[in-house]
């Protein structure tokens, strides 16, 4: 399911390097999960590159991404699963998954159905830092 029908931005500039790949039983004993068994999944469109939102997922919510082709994360405040846009309907496609050379940030590349953020932003990220 994942990658199906869709034509995801130029990431030469991002990734210059040949991309391997890497099955899921490899990359679920590869992942370097925190104390609690979660590991940060970075989600970022595939259209053009804008960072949406960062959750966690763990082992069981990696297997309903890959099975399902739509993003799952593990809430730490509820201590349950949550499948993105359940409620809202700002589903989130998977079009590709990577991991980060030391296997501990994963990196969700998706076809957002609307604004990632619960308050109706596009982005999670729409903060900006400035300097006093």
């Amino acid at each position: 399911m994942i990658g199906d029908a869709f034509e995801p931005y130029d990431d030469a500039l991002c990734a210059p390097d040949a991309t391997d790949t890497i099955d899921l039983a490899k990359l679920i004993e590869s992942v370097r999960f925190d104390r609690d068994g979660l590991v940060p999944a970075i989600v970022q469109d595939a259209s053009d590159g804008c960072v949406l939102m960062m959750a966690w997922m763990n082992e069981e919510a990696i297997h309903r991404c890959v099975e399902s082709g739509e993003t799952w994360f593990w809430s730490r405040s509820r201590k349950e699963y949550w499948h993105k846009g359940e409620t809202s309907g700002n589903t989130q496609r998977i079009i590709e998954m990577r991991a980060d050379c030391d296997y501990d940030t994963l990196l969700v590349l998706v076809d957002p159905a609307g604004p990632a953020c619960h308050t109706g932003n596009r982005s999670c990220f729409f903060r900006r830092i400035e300097d006093e």
